[in-house]
């Protein structure tokens, strides 16, 4: 009866055959990295490769301590380990112990010789780099039509403003034909009048990328009329259209949020402005207020109406001072009438009259001063208080009065 392994079992075996192999237990292989990834474990996964074959590779984190630098495409190394079969694959690979430089390789002596001389024709100068447009309207794309690199980049262009216009021209990213196909698509999305240009793919190793760095590419660029940002491979792999680009993303899915804005972050800061814009509105409307009261209070200060009624207020006091004047005035001399009066009383004719006293007047009506205003037989009126009496002169007879009012003979009568 025949037997019959499982697959593990058969790869278990084979296994054995290879660690029981001495040659394949310390052996040493020249190649060029190619594919190479740090893992965030420590371990490193390339692969080596001649013009005719590949070698998968793994140096685990342990065995790192004695590489002085780091693994980069291109490289050309020696490797010193062991070939072993990865069971659960069912593959074998080389187990790196010692990575040691064995020159540059092929392609990136090629890369680094085309860098430098389109680094001193200008290609890469900043002085040529056209900014991004902010608010783009259109974004082209070329890359390949299937992919993540084209989905990635309508997933979040998508999800960052769904009303922006994607243009996809579908280029070959890897091959032959790859270097003119890029080329194409650049020159028809500049033509077709987009806003900005995506050129990229997603990752690969240096010989899937190199389309990007043909020098044709390169140029394209540079002479692109739009802004070009390019988005080759992973953030670890360096291109010659990063260089000539006008900005350069380390993944497609990056490039997208590079093109495109956050139109909801444009919404947010849109409302934040209409906020601010209120508050200035609503503070420039109540400083406004404040002056208009302001002007409304001068101007009532300032009022024809306002100053006739002030003028009638200082004419009430003026009128009610004046008048407390004349009262004042008028008593006073309502007082010195009372006196004048009260004096003119005591001096009247009529007072002395009704005093006893009586007034004389001679014939011809004159009133009589003096005896020496008459004479004998002069006919003489003589008024009392309450009439005239007719008298004649009888005697004249002179007499001084003093100031007591009494008499003193002054000498003979007549």
């Amino acid at each position: 009866m025949r037997e019959i392994y499982s697959v593990a079992a058969l790869n278990q075996y084979i296994k054995q055959l290879f660690v029981s192999d001495y040659g394949l237990n310390n052996i040493y292989v020249r190649g060029e990295v190619s594919n190479c990834k740090y893992h965030t474990s420590g371990h490193i996964y390339f692969t080596i490769k001649d013009r005719f074959s590949a070698l998968a590779c793994v140096m685990f984190a342990g065995n790192r301590s004695g590489l002085d630098f780091r693994l980069e495409q291109g490289q050309q190394v020696i490797v010193f380990g062991s070939i072993s079969v990865y069971e659960r694959d069912g593959k074998y690979q080389l187990y790196a112990r010692q990575i040691a430089r064995d020159g540059v390789g092929a392609l990136y002596e090629k890369f680094e010789a085309l860098k430098k001389r389109l680094e001193e024709e200008g290609i890469f100068s900043q002085d040529h780099k056209k900014k991004i447009p902010i608010y783009p309207k259109a974004v082209g794309i070329v890359t390949a039509k299937t992919g993540a690199a084209i989905q990635d980049i309508i997933n979040i262009s998508s999800r960052r403003n769904p009303f922006l216009q994607l243009v996809l021209y579908p280029a070959s990213v890897q091959g032959q034909d790859a270097a003119s196909s890029i080329v194409k698509g650049i020159q028809a999305l500049d033509q077709y009048g987009v806003d900005t240009i995506i050129v990229g793919r997603g990752g690969g190793s240096m010989e899937d990328l190199w389309a990007f760095n043909e020098e044709r590419v390169a140029r394209a660029i540079y002479m692109c009329r739009t802004p070009v940002i390019s988005a080759v491979g992973h953030e670890t792999d360096v291109t010659i259209a990063d260089f000539a680009a006008d900005l350069r993303a380390p993944t497609p899915s990056a490039a997208a949020e590079l093109a495109v804005p956050d139109i909801g972050e444009v919404f947010r800061r849109l409302s934040d402005y209409e906020d601010s814009l209120d508050q200035l509105l609503a503070g420039k409307v109540h400083l406004g207020r404040q002056y208009v009261k302001q002007y409304k209070l001068k101007l009532e200060n300032l009022s024809p109406q306002r100053r006739m009624r002030e003028q009638q207020l200082y004419l009430a006091e003026l009128s009610d001072k004046l008048e407390h004047v004349v009262e004042r005035v008028l008593t006073g001399k309502k007082h010195k009438r009372d006196l004048f009066l009260h004096r003119l009383e005591g001096l009247s004719p009529l007072a002395r009259l009704s005093g006893g006293y009586a007034a004389v007047t001679g014939s011809g009506g004159e009133l009589l001063r003096s005896v020496n205003q008459t004479a004998p037989g002069d006919v003489l009126t003589i008024s009392v208080m309450d009439g005239d009496i007719r008298a004649q002169t009888i005697e004249i007879r002179h007499v001084r009065r003093n100031n007591r009012g009494k008499d003193q003979d002054a000498g003979d009568g007549i």
